[in-house]
């Protein structure tokens, strides 16, 4: 009877430790994942939801793409950017054209950033059991006499 009793309580504690709700942070120009005290990378909540959940690893995976192509974008924008600066501390005549350009391609890269934020978080919460709500958040903008709808996704 003992070992029966002790043997329920092993299974509900395996249970309660492998079922723990991943967490996700945003932080300046990425995210950080959290399951109990645990910090995790991307590549261990992939892991994690491949082998739990695959309705979530699948959006998981879909959210990758908008990472990859933010990454992209950001870092060929910072090497256009770096170009005319390290043109012009040598001394030569830099091309402020490529810098506009790279600030351009590091703007463009931040809604695709936001986009990845926002199915990641989808993503976590199929797995965590949440249903998805909608990230809609509308809003009035009054301003002397102009009104508006700002809605944000």
């Amino acid at each position: 009877m003992k070992r029966i009793i002790s043997l329920l309580i092993l299974c509900l504690i395996t249970h309660l430790v492998m079922s723990q709700k991943i967490e996700m942070y945003k932080k300046f120009g990425g995210v950080r994942f959290m399951q109990g005290d645990t910090l995790l990378s991307e590549r261990q909540v992939a892991m994690i939801l491949f082998k739990e959940n695959k309705s979530a690893y699948v959006a998981l995976k879909k959210a990758k793409k908008f990472n990859t192509f933010s990454s992209i974008l950001g870092a060929t924008g910072t090497v256009l950017i770096a170009i005319p600066v390290i043109s012009a501390i040598s001394g030569g005549t830099p091309e402020w054209g490529l810098a506009a350009g790279g600030a351009g391609l590091i703007i463009a890269s931040i809604p695709f950033n936001r986009i990845y934020k926002s199915r990641i978080l989808d993503a976590l919460d199929i797995y965590n059991g949440v249903q998805p709500t909608s990230r809609v958040q509308p809003g009035f903008y009054f301003g002397g006499t102009r009104a508006g709808l700002i809605v944000k996704f």
